[in-house]
């Protein structure tokens, strides 16, 4: 059974959160790029915990989705991780580099996907106003 793209995205979302990753979003950028579907943002404290994320994602989406990544940035330095899956782009930061890049800002026109308020760790109500503004779920 092949996943759909979105689901990749879920995963990958789920993943970084397990592992205590902040700010969690997935931006559908299927309408503004040509590469890629989904961007997963998220943010890690320290050096550690942004290669703890980034482990994680691989490890689930390789699991779950039957997926390798084709491509791994930033492995090392661990302020900045890229995992590619094609698809689905995670891109793992520390608090300033995302700042610094502000990938939610430059692609603003995307729409975001709905995730789990596990995951987001909103407020049911604040979790429902924003996925009226979402994608939905299939």
């Amino acid at each position: 059974m092949t996943l759909e793209s979105r689901d990749i995205a879920r995963i990958a979302a789920e993943a970084a959160s397990d592992k205590k990753g902040e700010d969690i979003l997935a931006l559908d950028v299927s309408q503004l790029l040509v590469v890629t579907e989904y961007f997963v943002i998220v943010t890690g404290r320290t050096n550690i915990q942004v290669r703890a994320i980034a482990d994680e994602v691989e490890e689930q989406v390789r699991t779950k989705g039957h997926l390798k990544p084709i491509g791994r940035e930033g492995f090392g330095e661990d302020k900045w991780i890229l995992l590619d899956f094609g698809d689905v782009v995670v891109h793992v930061f520390q608090p300033a580099e995302r700042d610094f890049y502000r990938l939610e800002k430059l692609w603003g026109d995307a729409p975001r996907l709905a995730l789990p308020t596990s995951v987001t760790g909103e407020p049911a109500q604040a979790a429902k106003a924003a996925s009226a503004a979402a994608i939905p779920a299939e």
